[in-house]
C-alpha cells in the first residue's frame, strides 16, 4: 500500500499546465488499477544531468586500468618464455631482411636519400612493442606514406624555395604528425576511425598505387627529364612521350621487375604442389625483394667495380653515410610548421587508416582483439620519437606485415630483432648500398604497389554491393589522376558524408501490417520422408504469432501476402533511420498526411463560412464524413531504430499530436512507443506529455486497459540458486494462495488439474508464477512477477508486439 500511496503522491506531483494534465489523469487511473493486479509496483527512474557528470567522473579502479593501458607489454613480458623467443627472432631477422630494400626504396618517394627509410623503419620497430596490441604489424615506410611525404615536400618548396631543406620538412611533419596521434591515443579517441567510410580509403589506395606507379615508371625505365610530381596524367603523357630515350636503366628496372613477379607466382604454384614445404616457399617468396636488391648490386658492383667514384653506367644510390647522421632535435621554426600544419590532415587520416586496417585483419585472423586507441598511440610514439633519430612519417606496412605473419611471430618483441637488422644495415653495409641501381628500386616499388590496385572482380563486388559508393570510388580515383591525391581524399569522404545524410534525412519511413505467421521448424536430417524426399514436421514444432511488415509492399516480402491493418484506426509507424532534426519533417509529413487521407473525421463542420476557412481548405474537406474510413484511434510507432531524440524531434511529434488530434475531435489520439530503450529519449518524449494515456473525461475514466511486460524473479538465475530460493519459499509461504499451489502440485491427482489451474491462474493475479523448474507437471514452488519497466509510463513498451496489443485493446474499449 505504500508503493500504491506513493504512485498517488507522484500523479499529484506534475505540473499542472495543459501538457501536463494527461500524465496526472492518467498516473491516477494506474494507481487504481493497479494497487490489486500488480503489488510490486516499479516506478521508472528519471537520468539527471547530475548522473551524467557524476559518470563522467575516473574512479581509483578506472585511473588504475586506464594506466595499465597504456603499456599493454606490461601482461605479456612477465610471461615471456624462450620459446617465444626463438620464434620472434627468427620473424624479426626475417621482417629485417624485407625491410631494408623496401625502407631504400620508398625513402626515393619521400624526396629522401635511402637511408632515411633505415632510420624511419628503426623508430618504429624500436617503439612498437612498448604501446602496441598487435603481434603482426610492422611500423616502418609505406608506399602511400612516403608520396605523401614527398607531396608535402615538393609542396613547400615550390611555394618557398630554398628556404629549408627536405629533411626539415620531413621532420616537422612527423614531429607534428606524431604529436597528434599521441594526444588522440591518449585521449582515446580511436573511434574517430571509424568516421572515415572504406570506399574513400579503398579509392585513395588505388589513386595513390597509380601515381606511385606513374612516377616510377620513368626512373625504372631511365628516361630523363620527366617531372615526377606533376598530375599523374601529365606524368603518364610525358612518360610515354618519351619512350624514345631509354637508357641502359630500363634493362636493370624491366628485368628486377620481372624476376619479383617469375619468383612470386612460381612459389605461389609451389606451395600448392608441395604442401609439405609450404613454409619453405612462403620464406622464399618473402625474401624475393632482399634477394634481387642483392643480385643487382652484385651486377652493377661488377659494372662499377673499376670505374671512379661519381661515375656511373646507370642511374645508382651513391654515397650513404653510415650510422645515424642525420640525428638530433628537429628544427621548430614557426613559419615552417605553419606551412605544415595544414598538410597534417590528410596525413593523419591515411597514416592512421592505413595502419588500423591492417592491424584488425590479422587481428581477425588470428583471433586476438586490437584497440585503436591504443595503436594510433604506439604509432604517434614512433613518428614523434623518429625525427629525432632521423625518420619521417611511418605506419604499418602490409607487406611487411604479411611477412612478419607468415614467419610464426608470437609477440610483438620480433620488432627489436628487426632493428638489429636495420643497425647493422646502416653501420656496415652502408659501402654496399653505394652500388644499389635505383631503376632496381623502382622496379621493386612497382612490384610492391601493383597488387594494391583494385582489380576488376573487386570494383564489380562493390557495384553489386553499393553503386552509388562505386561511383563516389571512381569519382576519387579519376579525380586523384587529373588532379592529385589530397583534392581526392577530401572529395570522396565529402561524398561519402553527403550519401549519408541523404540516407538519414530522406529515407520514407513504413506504415506496418499485420501478418499472421506459422513458425514452422523444419527437420532437414534423419526425418526426412525417403518417399518424396522432403523434409517432416511435427505439430508441436509449429508456433503462431503475429509479425509486421510494410504495408506497400516495397520490401522483399511475399507479394502474395496479404497484409492487415492491426485494427480500424490503429496504424503502426516504422522509422527507418533514426528521428532526428535531419529527417523530422520528412517522416511526420508521411505520417499525419497518410493517416488523413485513411481516417475521416468524427463532427461536421456544415455552419463553417467560407470566408473562415483557410486558403488551402475546401468545404469538402471540412465535410467529409466518409463512413467506409474508419475514425483514428491510436498511433504505433516503431522506435527500435531510435536512440537518440531531439528537441527538434520532440516538437514536432507535438505538433503532429495537435493536428491529428483537432482532426479526431473530440476524442483523443493514444500515441504508443515500441523499443524505446534510451533513458533520456523517454524523459523527453514523457516531459512532452507522451508515454501516458491521451487527457479523458471523468465518464471515460477506466476505459482503457495498460498492458505491462512482467517477468519472474528467477529469470536468469542457474539452477542451483533457483531450487534453493524455490525451498526457501516453501518453507516460508505466507499467503494461502501459496500455501494451496503448493499442496496441490505436490498430489498426483490428475482429475483435479482444472481446480489446479484455477488456483494457479488466482496466484498469477497476485504476481505468483512457477519457478524455473516448474517445467514438470508439478512445479515444486512458485516465484513473484516483476515488471520489466516503469508502471508510470504505460504508452513506453518492450516490444512492437506489445505496442500494438495495448493500442488494440485501447481501441476496442473506445468503439
Amino acid at each position: 500500500m505504500k508503493l500504491y500511496h506513493r504512485l498517488q503522491r507522484l500523479s499529484q506531483s506534475f505540473l499542472v499546465d495543459k501538457s501536463q494534465q494527461s500524465a496526472r489523469d492518467s498516473l491516477g487511473e494506474l494507481a487504481e488499477k493497479t494497487k490489486n493486479t500488480i503489488p510490486d509496483i516499479y516506478l521508472e527512474h528519471e537520468p539527471s544531468v547530475s548522473e551524467w557528470l557524476t559518470s563522467l567522473v575516473p574512479t581509483k579502479e578506472g585511473t588504475y586500468q586506464y594506466l595499465h593501458s597504456l603499456f599493454p607489454s606490461i601482461g605479456w613480458v612477465p610471461r615471456y618464455n624462450w620459446r617465444w623467443l626463438l620464434a620472434d627472432s627468427i620473424a624479426g631477422l626475417t621482417v629485417g631482411l624485407v625491410v631494408v630494400p623496401q625502407a631504400m626504396a620508398y625513402a626515393l618517394l619521400a624526396t629522401l636519400s635511402p637511408d632515411f627509410g633505415l632510420y624511419t623503419s628503426f623508430a618504429g620497430a624500436a617503439t612498437y612493442w612498448l604501446f602496441g596490441t598487435s603481434k603482426d604489424i610492422v611500423i616502418g615506410t609505406t608506399a602511400v606514406g612516403s608520396l605523401l611525404v614527398g607531396n608535402v615536400i615538393t609542396s613547400i618548396q615550390d611555394s618557398h624555395p630554398g628556404l629549408y631543406t627536405n629533411v626539415e620538412i620531413a621532420k616537422t611533419l612527423s614531429f607534428i604528425t606524431g604529436a597528434m596521434l599521441l594526444a588522440i591515443g591518449l585521449l582515446r579517441l580511436g573511434w574517430i576511425v571509424e568516421v572515415i567510410p572504406y570506399i574513400p580509403i579503398s579509392a585513395f589506395i588505388t589513386a595513390a598505387s597509380i601515381t606511385i606507379m606513374s612516377t616510377q615508371f620513368p626512373v625504372m625505365m631511365g628516361i630523363p627529364g620527366i617531372n615526377t610530381r606533376e598530375e599523374p596524367y601529365k606524368v603518364i603523357i610525358n612518360s610515354l612521350r618519351n619512350l624514345g630515350n631509354t637508357q641502359l636503366d630500363a634493362a636493370i628496372g624491366i628485368s628486377c621487375l620481372i624476376l619479383l613477379d617469375l619468383i612470386k607466382r612460381i612459389c605461389a604454384k609451389m606451395e600448392v604442389r608441395q604442401p609439405s614445404r609450404k613454409r619453405v616457399w612462403a620464406t622464399i617468396s618473402c625474401l624475393r625483394l632482399s634477394f634481387a636488391m642483392l643480385f643487382y648490386t652484385f651486377v652493377s658492383w661488377l659494372v662499377h667495380r673499376d670505374m671512379p667514384k661519381g661515375e656511373s653506367k646507370f642511374r645508382i644510390v651513391g654515397v650513404i653515410q653510415s650510422g645515424f647522421k642525420h640525428s638530433g632535435v628537429p628544427r621548430f621554426d614557426a613559419e615552417l610548421v605553419r606551412l605544415v600544419i595544414p598538410q597534417t590532415p590528410i596525413m593523419m587520416v591515411i597514416l592512421v587508416i592505413e595502419h588500423i586496417a591492417i592491424a584488425k585483419n590479422f587481428g581477425k585472423q588470428f583471433g586476438y582483439q586490437v584497440i585503436p586507441s591504443q595503436e594510433i598511440m604506439a604509432q604517434g610514439t614512433a613518428n614523434l620519437l623518429g625525427p629525432f633519430l632521423g625518420g619521417y612519417a611511418c605506419t604499418g606496412s602490409f607487406g611487411a606485415s604479411a611477412v612478419l605473419a607468415k614467419a610464426g611471430v608470437k609477440t610483438p618483441l620480433a620488432g627489436l630483432f628487426s632493428a638489429l637488422i636495420l643497425l647493422l644495415a646502416l653501420y656496415a653495409l652502408t659501402a654496399v648500398f653505394y652500388y644499389i641501381p635505383r631503376a632496381a628500386l623502382a622496379g621493386l616499388i612497382i612490384h610492391a604497389v601493383l597488387n594494391l590496385v583494385a582489380s576488376p572482380k573487386t570494383c564489380y563486388r562493390y557495384w553489386r554491393i553499393s553503386p552509388f559508393e562505386f561511383l563516389i570510388w571512381v569519382v576519387g580515383v579519376v579525380v586523384a589522376i587529373f588532379t592529385g591525391l589530397e583534392t581526392s581524399i577530401y572529395t570522396t569522404i565529402g561524398l561519402s558524408l553527403f550519401l549519408l545524410l541523404v540516407r538519414i534525412a530522406r529515407t520514407n519511413g513504413q506504415f506496418l501490417g499485420r501478418v499472421p505467421i506459422w513458425q514452422v521448424a523444419v527437420d532437414l536430417g534423419a526425418d526426412a520422408d525417403p518417399q518424396n524426399e522432403s523434409p517432416r514436421q511435427t505439430q508441436s514444432e509449429i508456433e503462431v504469432r503475429d509479425a509486421y511488415i510494410p504495408m506497400d509492399r516495397k520490401d522483399a516480402s511475399n507479394p502474395e501476402v496479404i497484409v492487415q491493418s492491426p485494427y480500424p484506426g490503429v496504424f503502426v509507424y516504422r522509422f527507418p533511420e533514426g528521428f532526428n532534426y535531419l529527417n523530422k519533417t520528412l517522416q511526420l509529413n508521411k505520417l499525419t498526411s497518410y493517416i488523413l487521407t485513411h481516417t475521416r473525421r468524427t463532427t461536421k463542420q456544415d455552419d463553417v463560412k467560407s470566408h473562415q476557412l483557410l486558403w488551402c481548405e475546401s468545404r469538402a474537406s471540412q465535410t467529409a464524413t466518409d463512413t467506409s474510413l474508419p475514425v483514428l484511434r491510436a498511433i504505433v510507432l516503431d522506435c527500435s531504430s531510435v536512440n537518440n531524440i531531439d528537441i527538434t524531434g520532440v516538437q514536432g511529434l507535438i505538433d503532429a499530436r495537435n493536428a491529428l488530434d483537432r482532426h479526431a475531435a473530440p476524442a483523443l489520439v493514444d500515441w504508443h512507443f515500441a523499443a524505446l530503450w534510451n533513458r533520456w529519449s523517454r524523459r523527453a518524449l514523457a516531459t512532452a506529455g507522451f508515454g501516458y494515456p491521451a487527457q479523458r473525461n471523468q465518464f471515460a475514466l477506466g476505459n482503457w486497459t495498460p498492458v505491462y511486460s512482467l517477468t519472474s524473479s528467477f529469470a536468469g538465475a542457474v539452477p542451483e540458486d533457483a531450487c534453493a530460493e524455490a525451498r526457501r519459499r516453501e518453507q516460508v509461504a505466507k499467503t494461502d494462495c501459496e500455501s494451496k499451489v503448493v499442496e496441490r502440485v505436490r498430489t498426483d491427482d490428475d482429475d483435479e488439474d482444472e481446480g489446479r489451474v484455477e488456483e494457479i491462474r488466482r496466484c498469477v493475479k497476485q504476481r505468483q508464477i512457477p519457478s524455473l523448474e516448474n517445467t514438470g507437471p508439478h512445479p515444486k514452488a512458485v516465484a513473484p512477477l516483476r515488471p520489466v519497466f516503469g508502471l508510470d509510463r504505460p504508452f513506453f513498451h518492450i516490444d512492437l508486439g506489445q505496442a500494438v496489443s495495448a493500442a488494440v485493446r485501447c481501441a476496442r474499449m473506445s468503439d
